[in-house]
């Protein structure tokens, strides 16, 4: 009985390797992929699977040789690595609106090492930082993160270059609306603690042998911890505005 023979077009091959490079290299750097708890046989395999159902509406890549398909793989390495960074940025803004809370709010002295993102940080950034990941996975909004990165095959088909002036404009901009959102998170709670703090500067000129310094710590604290619930009230709808920003401005920045 002869053997059983399967033929696959060599350029269909490499156009779904491709593929799956720019897919894996996205899910290694955005969230809420890029987490350290997702193991990296789980992104390759899920990059695979994305580029298989993508690659029958790709334009097939016929490469000229061995050095032109490894250009190739580097090109979407390095397209998929970018705009996971832009996805990043977007998703930044949710821990950094935690920093900024442990930064006023004292917390900021009881660091600790997260080994989920490989650094350091207080408390609210790692509960803001869980919370989002938690969110994204249960509000679906981790379908939006993958519906912008299968709508950058449309504006750059694999093999093209993309524009570096126009991500590098994208990535100004979304560095700035990274820093306009964590302080529309945080921005009513830094309001409170910052007049806790002159509150406490007056007291202190009124009768400075009261050192109201001294219960600034704790009152700070306990401003904090009773009022940061009602900044994670906010937070559902704003990670939702986030996802839906992906769609858009992952493709935006290629064009």
């Amino acid at each position: 009985m002869d053997p059983i023979a399967v033929t696959l077009p060599l350029a269909a091959v490499e156009t779904t390797l491709l593929a799956a490079v720019r897919m894996t290299a996205f899910l290694v750097v955005a969230p809420p992929f890029a987490q350290r708890g997702m193991p990296g046989t789980v992104k390759v395999a899920l990059g695979t699977g994305l580029a298989l159902a993508v690659a029958p509406r790709l334009e097939q890549v016929e490469s000229s040789g061995t050095a032109s398909f490894f250009g190739h793989i580097v090109l979407q390495a390095l397209v998929g690595a970018a705009t996971g960074f832009l996805v990043y940025l977007v998703f930044a803004a949710v821990q950094s609106a935690g920093s900024l809370i442990d930064l006023f709010g004292g917390f900021q002295i009881a660091m600790a090492f997260d080994p989920m993102s490989m650094t350091n940080g207080a408390q609210f950034s790692r509960l803001y930082q869980m919370l989002a990941v938690a969110l994204l996975f249960a509000s679906d909004g981790y379908q939006l993160v993958i519906a912008g990165l299968m709508r950058t095959f449309d504006v750059l088909p694999v093999g093209d270059m993309f524009s570096p002036e126009a991500y590098a404009g994208s990535a100004a901009e979304g560095l700035t609306d990274m820093f306009v959102a964590a302080l529309q998170i945080a921005g009513p709670l830094l309001v409170v603690l910052f007049l806790a703090d002159i509150g406490l500067g007056l007291l202190t000129r009124v009768s400075p042998a009261l050192n109201a310094f001294a219960l600034g710590f704790p009152l700070k604290i306990l401003l904090t911890l009773t009022l940061g619930g009602f900044a994670l009230l906010a937070l559902p709808d704003i990670l939702g505005a986030l996802a839906r920003d992906t769609v858009t401005t992952v493709p935006g920045a290629l064009r």
